[in-house]
């Protein structure tokens, strides 16, 4: 079911359940105000019936005659039954009426008034003391005008009901076409979409209501499933290109190996070179699987120590910067030593800054490598990483940080485009912001702003 037809329906209930019940409210209402109304009317004609037969020995006969002549489309003897003591009609002509009862006479004396519907009439009974005895007066009157005047109340209600329902209908249909009709616009547009680039956006509506929130909630999902997409594609497309030289350098070097009986000399190059290969393919595999793990690493976070860290990586990638002709120097400049204890996966924080320092003497040629770790004024922990290398170029910085991605003037430097990516990430992952400042030619300075966690 459509929203529209179901807007429509449910529109078209709660107007039937709502105009039922307020129909039923004011039937009750005009019901019991008409059935009262009747009531005092036939107490008005029970009282004076009494006053024209119990009082004629005591008025006048002028104005017994008055009031005879005054009320006489009131008094009617077949409607009127007047009862003695021994609940007998003594006045009137309405004798062996069935639904005059004895408990009705009883309960007229004991209330001094008695009233009921039975049969097709109305019925009011008085108790009226005499001087010629005690009596009851009952007077009755058929319902025949009350029952039409409910009958005609009823149509009118139910014919209303059918007119309004019909009305909310067709007016529910037409509001739910203007009120959907964005929506509409919506499905169209999204299915008009070029499968081919399902990260171009629609075009919001800017009315600034759960439309324009679902465009936009479109676009933002999109982008990311486009961002996954591409991510793949960019992992088949480095797949194919990196894991091929190192695959093709093994399976050349054994295909070369088994044609013929080798030195000693020759099997430890070729099992050598191979292994660099294997570890080369190993070492990118497990960059990957730690990206797509980050998220579930929060439990394993403990206090961890920056500057040990960086010491660590001093000892491991010193020599590698001496082979190059280069150094790595490192500034502590913090005064305040807690600044150094940060909450975080050490593996993980260790693999960044690794990371980072690694790419700096890379690129770096023969200059050092500067690390420096300082104090800023609002408690942050700094750390900046420089190198006076060839630089990032200003097209190359916007997607530096992308995974897969290089550089335009890398060279023959190798690498998998994965390093800084996977730092980004596991930087992010810590809320640690980084930044990268760039000058082709002058060199490139990565600053790490730590957040305060004490």
């Amino acid at each position: 079911m459509t929203l529209r037809n179901r807007f429509t329906i449910i529109s078209s209930l709660s107007f039937g359940i709502v105009t039922i019940i307020a129909f039923a409210v004011v039937f009750f209402a005009y019901y019991d105000s008409t059935r009262i109304s009747y009531f005092e009317r036939l107490r008005n004609t029970a009282l004076i019936s009494a006053i024209y037969y119990l009082e004629k020995d005591e008025l006048p006969k002028s104005r017994h005659a008055q009031i005879k002549t005054e009320y006489n489309h009131l008094i009617e003897n077949k409607k009127v039954a007047v009862y003695n003591k021994y609940n007998e009609v003594t006045f009137g002509q309405n004798l062996n009426d069935k639904n005059i009862k004895a408990l009705h006479l009883k309960s007229a004396r004991n209330n001094k008034m008695v009233q009921f519907m039975a049969g097709n009439n109305f019925y009011y009974g008085i108790f009226y003391p005499d001087n010629q005895g005690d009596f009851v007066v009952f007077v009755k009157a058929p319902n025949d005008s009350f029952k039409s005047q409910m009958v005609r109340l009823s149509i009118i209600m139910l014919a209303v009901l059918i007119l309004g329902l019909l009305v909310i209908y067709f007016l529910s249909r037409y509001l739910s076409k203007i009120v959907y009709k964005p929506l509409s616009n919506v499905v169209d547009r999204i299915n008009n979409v070029d499968y081919t680039n399902i990260s171009s956006a629609i075009t919001s509506t800017h009315t600034h209501d759960e439309i324009d929130d679902l465009i936009k909630s479109y676009n933002k999902l999109f982008g990311r499933i486009s961002e996954s997409i591409l991510l793949q594609q960019n992992f088949i497309n480095y797949v194919s290109h990196e894991f091929k030289t190192p695959l093709a350098a093994i399976s050349g070097n054994l295909e070369v190996f088994a044609q013929k009986d080798r030195t000693p000399e020759e099997y430890r190059k070729v099992v050598k070179e191979s292994l660099d290969n294997v570890y080369e393919i190993e070492s990118i595999l497990n960059n990957l699987l730690l990206m797509s793990g980050l998220t579930k690493l929060e439990n394993s976070h403990q206090q961890v120590r920056i500057d040990e860290l960086i010491w660590k990586i001093y000892e491991k990638l010193n020599p590698k910067a001496q082979e190059n002709n280069s150094s790595i120097k490192i500034n502590l400049l913090v005064n305040t030593p807690d600044l150094l204890e940060f909450p975080g996966n050490e593996t993980l924080l260790y693999l960044a800054l690794y990371n980072i320092v690694e790419n700096a003497i890379k690129y770096s040629g023969h200059h050092s490598v500067e690390i420096v770790l300082s104090e800023e004024q609002d408690r942050h922990l700094l750390i900046e990483v420089k190198d006076r290398g060839r630089g990032i170029s200003e097209d190359d910085l916007q997607k530096i940080t992308e995974t897969f991605y290089r550089g335009k003037n890398v060279d023959n430097i190798k690498g998998s485009g994965i390093g800084l990516s996977l730092s980004k990430s596991i930087f992010d992952h810590h809320h640690i912001q980084m930044k990268i400042n760039s000058v082709v030619g002058s060199g490139t300075q990565i600053s790490l702003i730590f957040p305060v966690t004490k």
